[in-house]
């Protein structure tokens, strides 16, 4: 697993508390060329809080002091809540959703990108971000999902413009939007994922399988689970 990493990687896994973050974190855990896996979550120090912005400072500044890391994913995000679903109509958005939306999966990524980018080591490193190919707005038939597809969106341009200017001071690492495909998860299990998506442990190796094919001239590119490009 990982082979393209150096042996003896160290990997950080941002929403581990997640499903998806969750399997990512097992599978690292148990592959005998990683050395480390950090998980971060909410509930456990040091805490990362997508609705604190000052946490995700925070933690990036207790994790400088150890290793650097060759590969990172932030596996966190929203598609619903409690409170709310996606919206099928105009007539559903309200200021309330999108801002919860976005903080979640737009303006959070966005700080992880600002504080964990020099946290990548300068031999090798990859730091992916789970997004979704309802972002992708020339895919976009169906509409509906407003304010998850434009997060998504938006979070897809954070990447792309991040990996111009990473490229100039750290040519080996790659930055990449991931889609992870429908997966048996909290986020799916309203629109049939149980039914219809892959183990989340499934789903997990078939990313990693992916970044592991993954090298400088990919860095600011949207991928599939499945090593696909998938349209901006």
């Amino acid at each position: 697993m990982m082979a393209s990493l150096p042996d003896q990687f160290n990997a950080l896994v941002i929403g581990a508390s997640g499903t998806i973050g969750a399997a990512f974190v097992d599978l690292l855990r148990s592959a005998p060329r990683c050395a480390s896996v950090v998980g971060l979550q909410r509930n456990l120090p040091p805490h990362l809080d997508f609705a604190d912005e000052n946490s995700v400072a925070r933690a990036a500044s207790k994790l400088a002091a150890g290793p650097r890391f060759h590969l990172i994913i932030n596996a966190a995000g929203l598609l619903h809540s409690e409170e709310f679903m996606p919206e099928k109509r105009l007539a559903d958005l309200n200021y309330a959703q999108m801002r919860a939306t976005f903080e979640a999966n737009t303006f959070g990524p966005a700080l992880v990108l600002r504080h964990f980018v020099p946290l990548l080591d300068r031999e090798r490193a990859i730091m992916a971000v789970l997004s979704a190919k309802v972002g992708s707005i020339s895919d976009n038939r169906l509409g509906g999902w407003y304010s998850y597809r434009a997060s998504k969106a938006a979070l897809n341009m954070l990447i792309k413009t991040a990996s111009i200017e990473v490229a100039r001071s750290q040519q080996n690492s790659v930055l990449v939007a991931l889609h992870p495909g429908t997966v048996n998860s909290r986020l799916s299990q309203p629109f049939k994922g149980e039914t219809i998506g892959r183990p989340a442990h499934v789903a997990a190796a078939e990313m990693l399988g992916v970044l592991d094919t993954l090298t400088s001239p990919d860095s600011g590119s949207f991928k599939s689970y499945n090593g696909s490009e998938l349209p901006w």
